[in-house]
């Protein structure tokens, strides 16, 4: 199918200076999202795509079967607040997961939290829960339309009576202007600590592009207004400090974890409670156990002073230690788990008031375990197949844990385990299975292949048994790399339909600048050494084309985010590699994304332009700033939402103007291989997406794919 690009007017008089090096900005227009002219850029390719997209042949039976067998109850691990069990339960197409309530496990379960009823389309989504020690009140975050902006509401669980559930009670209590925020209660419930930004300029729906700065710390109590809210910590010498509190389990004393940026580094400041004659009513006096931004330290437990933290403090791959508030300094800090030989210890909390489950992350795959609090001993290790632990709940003063294992072929079970039982032997609680997909029909393997430094990276791939590896298959190789994020296995329909109705294989390649092997790993991927993720990713795909899994114009390329800078990185790179393109809501000015919302928090992954040592490296590896005029590309299509304020979309806009002219200059025929962008409309970056949504986008992409690679449904 051919396409015929939009005119789009470009200024090649534009440039911006780079410490005397001068850069070409010719579509710094695009960065306005209110100006008629980018709406009317938009439309025009708004214009293009949405009708390419629906003449694709496998667009409709995606569709249709997407849709089929996404229809599966789906559920989250129950947890206990006060007396009463919650838990989360979709049944199959709802918009959004709906809360339920029980008085035990053996009641039957009723609605508590509807979303669904938030709004007609579904794009009103919950962002974050929290319930009051006592279970008698529960706080909860809305986003409209996928903005990272947040209203904080609050209800009153009213007990049940006679054979009536247990209701909610919604109360006036609204929290404005938060955005990524804590949302922690002291144990008397009179309030809760939260995060909020000052207003912004203009809009605050996320579809501004204003920097977020000044974050600040409140007390909220309740039946209060919003503007008697207790100011507790400011940063006004740090505006792009971030303060998260957190109420210790004993609810003595309330925790502040301090990032600049996003990497694993925090300050950590504490506040004993019990030492406030007058309660919250003003900035709390801190104390600064960690002061620098030298390592991470996350809170597990405490028993009194003692204080269990998990950290990468001389451990790239995470251990257990112990502070006393008593004597902090720290050459009286102990190990309580060490750091494992090549296993990353992945999360870790303390349940039955001396139990601690304990996580890691072996080769890319979850292991779960519990451990002595006191003495750091390994009590049991639960039987997990390949795959991941995504789900987990209990606490300091629970008897009983939940936990939720997934993989590429599982949907899900939930595991539940009676601590006060000898053996912890857990038991299934929930299995969650599909209709019309047979697992036993497919397989997973890993394997282990050479970057160009010779540094050996995991895959993971999945497809039919039985495969013959003579280069036929579709192929769809999806990566991340970055951010200290593990993309460890997880179940999805669209991988599934594309593996077994259009014939593909699906790869996913861990490659560095993830978490899958700790902070080394991590920083052989950040800032100078970026350069290695998309070694890492070219590499994956020779590997998959040498092996015989499948050849360049049979193999697409997928990631977001993070992962969209890689896809647009690498097809700048090798061109010739790909048949296919796909990326999603990507990062693609890498020389002013710090200019925008919270993009000055990726400069501790990037680096800034800003700082002439960085520029260099960002310059060279910067998509929108490396498109090959010279070179016929893979098919593309770039996906971006009108609401993402996390990574703008002007990204997408500019660069898709780019790859356009390039084509242009170079005279390639749109025939088969199609430049595209895809903007959403009341969506985000992702998270709340209704599920009408992602089954239209994921039609939208898959149909995508197999229409430039040539591929027919087979049923």
């Amino acid at each position: 199918m051919e396409c015929h690009y939009p005119e789009v007017f470009r200024d090649d008089g534009q440039m911006n200076d780079y410490h005397g090096n001068k850069v070409s900005d010719p579509y710094a227009w695009l960065e306005n999202p209110i100006s008629e002219e980018t709406k009317a850029f938009v439309e025009a390719q708004n214009s293009v795509t949405l009708p390419f997209l629906e003449a694709c042949p496998v667009r409709e039976p995606f569709h249709r079967r997407m849709t089929e067998l996404f229809d599966f109850p789906k559920y989250g691990c129950p947890f206990r607040r006060g007396p009463r069990y919650f838990h989360f339960h979709n049944t199959g197409l709802q918009n959004q997961s709906v809360m339920y309530v029980q008085e035990s496990l053996n009641d039957q379960p009723s609605v508590f939290l509807d979303p669904n009823t938030f709004s007609e389309d579904g794009t009103v989504a919950l962002r974050g829960t929290s319930f009051s020690e006592d279970g008698a009140y529960l706080a909860y975050g809305l986003s409209s339309s996928g903005s990272d902006w947040v209203q904080i509401c609050f209800l009153q669980v009213v007990p049940c009576k006679e054979d009536a559930p247990a209701g909610a009670l919604i109360l006036p209590d609204r929290l404005d202007h938060v955005k990524f925020s804590c949302m922690s209660w002291t144990h008397d419930g009179r309030g809760l600590f939260y995060n909020r930004y000052p207003p912004p300029a203009q809009s605050c729906d996320g579809t501004e592009t204003d920097v977020y700065l000044n974050q600040k710390l409140y007390y909220h109590v309740l039946t209060t207004e919003q503007a008697d809210d207790v100011l507790c910590v400011q940063f006004p010498d740090h505006p792009k400090w971030m303060g998260s509190a957190e109420v210790t389990a004993d609810g003595r004393y309330v925790i502040l974890s301090i990032h600049e940026g996003c990497e694993p580094v925090n300050r950590l400041w504490y506040c004993d409670l019990e030492t406030l004659p007058d309660g919250i009513s003003g900035e709390l006096p801190w104390v600064k156990l960690v002061d620098n931004f030298e390592a991470e330290y996350e809170y597990v437990t405490n028993e009194g002073t003692l204080f269990t933290f998990r950290t990468n403090c001389d451990a790239p791959r995470y251990c257990l230690i112990t502070i006393d508030l008593a004597d902090p300094k720290p050459s009286a800090w102990r190990t309580l788990v060490p750091q494992h030989e090549c296993d990353v210890l992945d999360w870790a909390t303390c349940v039955n008031g001396f139990l601690m489950p304990v996580c890691w992350l072996s080769h890319v795959k979850n292991v779960l375990q519990i451990y002595d609090l006191a003495t750091g001993a390994k009590l049991t290790t639960f039987p997990l197949d390949v795959g991941s632990v995504v789900g987990f709940s209990g606490r300091k003063k629970d008897q009983e844990i939940f936990f939720q294992f997934t993989s590429f072929l599982t949907p899900g079970i939930i595991y539940h385990c009676d601590l006060t039982k000898e053996g912890y032997e857990p038991s299934v609680f929930r299995t969650i299975a599909v209709k019309g997909f047979e697992p036993s029909d497919y397989e997973t393997v890993q394997v282990f292949y050479p970057s160009e430094d010779g540094t050996k990276i995991p895959m993971f791939l999945v497809h039919k048994k039985g495969i013959e590896l003579d280069g036929s298959s579709p192929l769809l190789l999806y990566g991340y790399g970055g951010f200290n994020i593990s993309i460890t296995p997880s179940y999805s329909v669209s991988h599934l339909i594309f593996v077994r109705h259009l014939g593909g294989i699906l790869a996913v390649a861990n490659i560095r600048g993830g978490g899958e092997y700790g902070e080394t790993w991590h920083r052989e991927g950040m800032k100078e050494k970026k350069n290695n993720v998309f070694a890492d990713f070219i590499c994956a795909a020779q590997y998959l084309v040498e092996s015989g899994y499948t050849q360049p114009q049979r193999l697409a390329i997928n990631g977001a985010s993070n992962g969209g800078l890689l896809v647009g990185a690498c097809i700048n790179r090798r061109p010739d590699l790909f048949g296919c393109a796909v990326a999603e809501v990507g990062v693609f000015d890498l020389l002013k994304f710090h200019r925008f919302t919270i993009g000055h928090a990726w400069t501790t992954e990037f680096g800034c332009s800003e700082d002439p040592e960085h520029f260099p490296w960002l310059v060279k590896h910067s998509p929108l700033h490396t498109v090959n005029v010279d070179a016929t590309y893979p098919a593309v299509l770039l996906l971006t939402a009108d609401h993402d304020d996390r990574v703008v979309s002007l990204h997408s806009y500019k660069f898709i103007a780019e790859l356009q002219h390039a084509a242009k200059q170079h005279s390639q025929s749109a025939n088969g291989r199609p430049l595209l962008l895809r903007v959403d409309t009341k969506a985000g970056h992702g998270a709340g997406k209704p599920t009408a949504k992602v089954l239209s986008e994921a039609a939208d992409v898959y149909g995508f794919v197999a229409c430039t690679l040539g591929l027919t449904w087979q049923h």
